[in-house]
C-alpha cells in the first residue's frame, strides 16, 4: 500500500463489489468501507430481508399485485451494532435469520423478480447519492452504479466457495451437509447468470480479484491499493 497517504483524506468515491456467492463479498467490503471511513450498504442483506418477508407472508412469486403490495408494506435499514452492521426489516433486527439456508434456497429466485430488483435499485441508488460508499452485490457495477470510480469482480473457485459457506453455517451451529450447500451455490450461481433483469457480469472496467488463496488481509491490501492508485482520488501535496 502506497505509505505516507492519510486514507480519511481521499477524495470520497463509489466503489462497487460484485461477484458469486460465497465469494466474501460482504467480508471485503465491510473490511474496505471501515478502512476508508465510508458507508457500507449490503446489498445482499437487502434482497435477503425481502427473501424473508416473502417466506414469512406467503406472498406468491408469480402474482405480481402480491410481488408489488409486498414491497410496500416492508422497509429495510442498517444500523452498526457492537461494530457490527445489522439488517432490520420492518424496525426488527433479522441479521441472523436471513443468513439461514431456508432463505438462501429462495434469495436468487426472489431477486430474480424485476419489480423487487427496480424497487431495490431505488432505494440503493439513493444511498449512493453523497458517495463515501461501498456496496456489495451483483449488479452494482453494471446496474445500480455504472460510473462508480472503482468496480471490484471478486471470484474464487466453485470449491473454496462450498468450504467456506460449510464454515459459516457450521459456527453458526447449523447442521447441513456440504453436498447440499454445492447444490444451492451451484443453482444460485445459474440463475444470477440467467435472469433476464440485470443478470450478474463483470463489468467491462471492472478489476477482477480471485481470493481463492488470499485470506482476508491480503485481499483488503490489494483492494486499498487499487483504491489509492485511483489517480483523481489523492489530494495533492498530502504527505
Amino acid at each position: 500500500m502506497q505509505q505516507g497517504i492519510k486514507i480519511h483524506t481521499l477524495k470520497k468515491i463509489i466503489i462497487a463489489i460484485d461477484g458469486y456467492s460465497s465469494c466474501g463479498k460482504s467480508t471485503l467490503a465491510k473490511a474496505l468501507s471501515k478502512k476508508l471511513h465510508y458507508a457500507y450498504v449490503d446489498t445482499g442483506a437487502m434482497y435477503r430481508a425481502v427473501t424473508l418477508y416473502f417466506l414469512d407472508n406467503n406472498i406468491n412469486l408469480d402474482d405480481e399485485y402480491d410481488v408489488k403490495n409486498a414491497l410496500e408494506q416492508l422497509e429495510v435499514h442498517f444500523e452498526r451494532i457492537e461494530g457490527k452492521n445489522t439488517t432490520f426489516l420492518n424496525g426488527n433486527n433479522v441479521e441472523n435469520e436471513i443468513r439461514s439456508m431456508r432463505v438462501s434456497d429462495a434469495v436468487s429466485q426472489v431477486a430474480a423478480i424485476s419489480e423487487v430488483r427496480r424497487a431495490m435499485v431505488r432505494q440503493q441508488k439513493m444511498m449512493g447519492k453523497r458517495k463515501g460508499v461501498v456496496m456489495d452485490g451483483r449488479d452494482i457495477g453494471t446496474v445500480v452504479f455504472p460510473d462508480a470510480e472503482l468496480k471490484i469482480f471478486l471470484t474464487a473457485e466453485p470449491e473454496t466457495r462450498v468450504q467456506r459457506r460449510y464454515d459459516e453455517l457450521k459456527q453458526k451451529g447449523e447442521s447441513i451437509d456440504i453436498s447440499e450447500i454445492r447444490k444451492n451455490l451451484s443453482e444460485r450461481d445459474r440463475i444470477d447468470t440467467s435472469r433476464s433483469d440485470s443478470p450478474l457480469r463483470k463489468a467491462d472496467d471492472a478489476l477482477v480479484l480471485d481470493n481463492s488463496k488470499l485470506n482476508e488481509q491480503e485481499q483488503l491490501e490489494i483492494a486499498l491499493n487499487w483504491t489509492l492508485a485511483l489517480k483523481d482520488s489523492v489530494t495533492q501535496g498530502i504527505s
